[in-house]
């Protein structure tokens, strides 16, 4: 006779993990572009999230095409495939990178000699840690240089070799890199779960 087995702790943590990570991944996106004026202000909308105010778009491509990025990130997440994503701003008419909003993806390491489980992260630790990176993308606009120009976003993921890519969906691209000479960067918060580590920076042009 067959039984049911609960899942274990792992595997929860996991999916949970992973689905908080892809969140943050959504509501980050949405402050870059608001923040850096992409899309129009009146295309985003406020809403409650992390104990805050955060903006997300209303333009319905927009969210499609956010919903379909993130959602194959969040199985590449549940894999362990992924390794990176950037969000970069480009110029519309030079096609020059602005900006690379990166996104460090790394898997907690977990004591392999310790007897007792490690205490799992509190959710509420995750959303302050999460909050604040938030509050700190909002704040780069005090330092970043003023875009003055049209601009388009592009959204890279870096994975391993085993990766199931989806060929219709993602190609091989540039790396939108900005030169070297002309690059300055700020490392901006990190956050973690169990299973997940972020680290963020933002690299942007600097013609002085």
């Amino acid at each position: 006779m067959a039984t049911s087995q609960a899942p274990t702790r792992q595997a929860i943590t996991l999916k949970g993990s992973t689905n908080l990570v892809t969140e943050f991944f959504k509501y980050a996106a949405n402050t870059i572009l608001f923040q850096r004026g992409v899309y129009p202000s009146d295309d985003f909308h406020m809403v409650k999230k992390y104990g805050q105010t955060v903006l997300v778009t209303q333009d319905l491509a927009l969210e499609n095409y956010l919903d379909r990025i993130l959602k194959q990130v969040n199985k590449w997440l549940l894999t362990g495939s992924v390794t990176q994503l950037v969000l970069a701003i480009i110029s519309k008419d030079a096609r020059l990178p602005l900006e690379r909003w990166v996104f460090d993806v790394n898997l907690v390491e977990q004591p392999a000699d310790s007897a007792e489980p490690t205490p799992t992260k509190p959710e509420s630790e995750i959303q302050a840690e999460i909050r604040y990176i938030l509050k700190q993308i909002v704040s780069t606009v005090t330092f970043l240089p003023i875009i003055d120009t049209p601009t388009v976003f592009n959204i890279l993921a870096y994975t391993h070799d085993s990766a199931d890519v989806p060929a219709d969906e993602w190609v091989d691209t540039d790396p939108l890199a900005i030169e070297a000479s002309k690059s300055q960067q700020v490392k901006l918060r990190s956050f973690s779960t169990d299973v997940h580590r972020i680290e963020a920076l933002v690299a942007y042009r600097y013609e002085g």
